[in-house]
């Protein structure tokens, strides 16, 4: 097993990207047949019903995770909420997946997306470098999911 500093997570939400800042957290990979992955965070309280829904509800959800390096472009797991549990002021979640198909085109497909939609010069310039900060979905991921 390997394991790795969780440095932020978000939750994809249809077209959004739901930012949840943590106190801490790791991810592990287990390394084992079935390529899975353990996430475990320290996020606020307040957060701690959205996490209890998404575990209740026993949906598969879309993380997205940056580890190690600020850097790092973020890694997409699919993940199912094993446990939420409430720890001095903040709230452990636990959460078991797998690392979805690594994407190395990120910055082509966006590109691609933004001459579609008709940007271009300074406009294309400065929607390219806000996307490349934010990663929204981008619409061929959008129809994959579909």
């Amino acid at each position: 097993m390997k394991t790795f500093k969780m440095l932020s997570l978000a939750v994809v939400d249809g077209e959004q990207l739901v930012d949840y800042p943590l106190h801490d957290g790791l991810i592990i990979n287990q390394e084992n047949s079935q390529r899975s992955w353990v996430l475990e965070l320290l996020v606020d309280e307040k957060h701690e019903a959205v996490f209890l829904d998404m575990k209740q509800n026993g949906k598969v959800h879309d993380v997205k995770v940056v580890i190690s390096y600020p850097g790092n472009e973020p890694a997409t797991f699919e993940v199912i909420i094993h446990a939420v549990k409430p720890i001095g002021g903040h709230v452990s979640v636990l959460m078991k997946g797998t690392l979805k198909r690594a994407r190395r085109k990120y910055a082509e497909t966006l590109l691609s997306e933004l001459l579609e939609d008709g940007l271009e010069g300074e406009e294309l310039l400065e929607r390219f470098e806000t996307d490349m900060r934010e990663r929204p979905v981008l619409r061929k991921d959008e129809s994959k999911s579909t």
